[in-house]
């Protein structure tokens, strides 16, 4: 069993950055692979980023790579997303994840757990 938690959402204009956190408890934290998705309003959720149990393999939606940046720090139970250039588009709730383990999946049905969402906005 374990809890997740996110932090870290907001309003920001268009080009600014957030960093999101999601502190995990419960259970043995660096068991777990961990991916971000997003939601926006009449869509389905999707996949943002995963990074693996020991935090050396990550990857990335295209819509995303080159601007996020996931990672985690296993002796605080916490994994990030670093969102620079935002955009518009990027606008959703964010929720993190977790599956038991290495590398993760970028397919939300095979989750295990989750938190309840941080609502990031981007202005135009």
């Amino acid at each position: 069993q374990v809890q997740l938690v996110e932090s870290g959402g907001g309003l920001v204009q268009a080009g600014g950055s957030l960093r999101l956190s999601c502190t995990a408890s419960g259970r043995t934290f660096s068991s777990y692979a961990m991916g971000w998705f997003r939601q926006a309003p009449g869509k389905e959720r999707e996949f943002v980023a995963r990074i693996s149990w020991s935090g050396s393999r990550t990857y990335y939606a295209d819509s995303v790579k080159g601007r996020f940046t996931i990672s985690r720090d296993n002796a605080k139970n916490t994994v990030y997303l670093q969102m620079n250039s935002l955009k518009p588009e990027d606008t959703a709730v964010y929720y993190c994840a977790a599956v038991e383990g290495t590398l993760g999946t970028v397919v939300a049905g095979n989750y295990d757990y989750w938190g309840q969402g941080t609502q990031v906005t981007v202005s135009s």
